[in-house]
């Protein structure tokens, strides 16, 4: 690339770059460190919403609030971190990925406390319009409270889970007390003797009841649907296997993999195919850990117990809900909530006096890129795109949207393993795609990236009938994996292998490519990019083998050194 795009955008070009990246979470993270360490590209700006990097784990401060995935496993593959438990709490998520961004610089890049209105492409300049607000009160309001940024390429990192969903419950503004969502936590507020209303029983509900409970002087959870809940586990990694990781590098990245085995193989096949005895074996663990935490109760039993197939919808891990819900001040309801009131909630033909409710009702998950306005070729907006559900080329690229892509789309979601090999993967593919755009550029010509409607079609259909097959799929239950039509609009249909495989090369065949460069393209056919191997290729006992043959020559050595002096 010339020197034009190892520069960063500057005062001079303040409002144009080659690339702008929505969003400062993981995925926009890992697309800015791509951009750099695999392409040499600076050009690019970040415009994150927020006043910091962190996407999710910065927004969900919720009490708590940990990853459900290993940490050795929820992290990216190049940057690995001295993880204090085997699953990290939101504080250390966050931190470590404040640390990522601080090492590779990308704050001179990031503009924080803007958000995206719209973004439109622009058919002539075969350029991308995005317009900007800034928000009120910040210095930067002060120069400009409203802008647009031209770039040759847009990325969306905005993900899956960074809209608040509110429900439509009647008179629910009408509340007198504190109400919160979770991802919107308060911690100005004190709820000690409080009474506290959560309304969900979600992962973020199971994670929040035990924590509140603590204080609260009383409790109660609305329930809609049970949940399949298995022990979570955690411990804290001992001093002296952090001491080994941090002076073994491949000990540690050997962890990960066969963490990473277990996640893809027999997580894999209980959670999403239709494996009876991986089932029967949840729902075992299942009984055992409630029978445990709430004995003597078998009316709350029943009412914690799930009538649909585990892994139909997200599987929750914990230590302490069931114990939690067993307490004395803390109370289930499960009939419909009617209505909210100024005192409180009535639900289930009673009525509920609180001081504090908390939503915990997750995120609007199927509304991709929402609040966004997107406008593509010919003005076409994303909301026609996706008329009949959200679907992309491997959760990526768009039809209609030229030089465009996403991370963490349509049907990129797992229920198994860590989001962040999806992410990285697709960043990858991205900015791989970003890079022929900047190579064309680079000498004076342009590039117009899109897939071509045929081969994204034959995709999904191929997607949709292997999730036809799958848990996710079961009419037994409602999930945020699909559509009220049932159709599933968020999850990966196979392994995290599988996706890495699929999309390890570039096929220009299914592109649509456009521009004075395009025969460039067109002639090379395709572009290999690899994948990154996270899985173990060595069993152990090859492992030890080899470990011993390898001492066993350093042994040699040194003694024929030795009796050679």
């Amino acid at each position: 690339m010339e020197a034009g795009f190892k520069h960063r955008v500057g005062n001079k070009d303040f409002s144009s770059g080659t690339v702008l990246i929505i969003g400062a979470g993981i995925s926009g993270i890992c697309t800015a460190i791509d951009l750099i360490r695999r392409h040499g590209c600076h050009n690019f700006i970040i415009v994150e919403k927020s006043s910091y990097v962190g996407g999710t784990w910065g927004d969900n401060r919720y009490p708590g609030a940990r990853c459900d995935v290993w940490s050795h496993l929820y992290s990216f593959s190049f940057e690995g971190s001295d993880w204090t438990r085997e699953f990290s709490d939101q504080e250390e998520i966050h931190a470590y990925l404040v640390r990522v961004a601080e090492k590779w610089g990308l704050y001179k890049y990031i503009r924080f406390n803007t958000a995206v209105d719209e973004a439109r492409w622009n058919d002539k300049a075969l350029k991308w319009e995005t317009a900007v607000t800034v928000a009120n009160g910040s210095k930067d309001a002060e120069s400009s409270s409203s802008y647009v940024i031209t770039s040759d390429y847009l990325v969306s990192a905005v993900g899956q889970l960074n809209a608040p969903f509110i429900p439509d419950i009647l008179g629910l503004r009408s509340f007198k007390g504190k109400l919160i969502h979770s991802s919107r936590w308060d911690h100005t507020y004190n709820y000690e003797g409080k009474r506290v209303a959560v309304i969900g029983n979600g992962a973020t509900a199971a994670q929040i009841i035990p924590e509140v409970a603590k204080q609260a002087r009383a409790l109660t959870v609305f329930q809609r649907t049970a949940n399949w809940i298995i022990p979570r586990e955690d411990a804290e990694i001992p001093q002296w296997r952090r001491s080994i990781y941090r002076l073994l590098p491949l000990a540690r990245k050997r962890y990960r993999a066969e963490l990473m085995d277990i996640r893809e193989g027999m997580l894999y096949n209980i959670i999403v195919t239709g494996d009876a005895a991986g089932k029967d074996l949840l729902r075992s663990m299942n009984k055992e850990l409630i029978n445990k935490q709430i004995p003597n109760n078998p009316e709350l039993i029943e009412k914690l117990t799930p009538d649909y197939p585990p892994g139909c919808k997200r599987i929750i891990i914990s230590d302490d809900f069931f114990e939690a819900m067993n307490k004395s001040h803390i109370s289930l309801e499960t009939g419909k909530i009617e209505k909210i009131t100024e005192n409180g909630i009535v639900a289930g033909g009673n009525e509920y006096d609180f001081d504090m409710i908390v939503m915990a009702t997750g995120f609007r998950t199927v509304d991709f890129m929402f609040p966004i306005n997107v406008f593509g070729l010919n003005e076409r907006s994303i909301h026609d795109i996706w008329r009949d559900g959200p679907q992309a080329y491997y959760g990526m690229t768009v039809e209609s949207l030229p030089n465009f892509a996403m991370l963490y789309g349509p049907n990129t979601n797992l229920g198994h393993n860590s989001i962040i090999l999806m992410i990285e993967t697709q960043s990858r593919y991205i900015t791989e795609l970003i890079s022929q755009v900047c190579k064309a550029k680079s000498i004076g010509k342009t590039l117009v990236i899109s897939p071509k409607v045929e081969p994204l079609k034959q995709h999904n259909h191929e997607l949709q009938q292997k999730l036809a097959l799958s848990t996710y799929a079961s009419p037994s239950c409602k999930s945020w994996y699909k559509l009220d039509n049932g159709l599933i609009t968020n999850n990966w249909s196979g392994t995290v292998i599988d996706y890495q495989k699929q999309t390890s090369t570039i096929e220009w065949d299914n592109f649509d490519i456009d521009g004075n460069y395009a025969d460039e393209l067109r002639d090379a056919n395709k572009n290999y990019i690899g994948r990154i191997q996270e899985e173990t290729f060595i069993g152990r006992l090859g492992l030890g083998i080899l470990v011993l043959m390898a001492s066993s020559a350093v042994f040699y050595a040194l003694r024929n050194v030795h009796v050679a002096r």
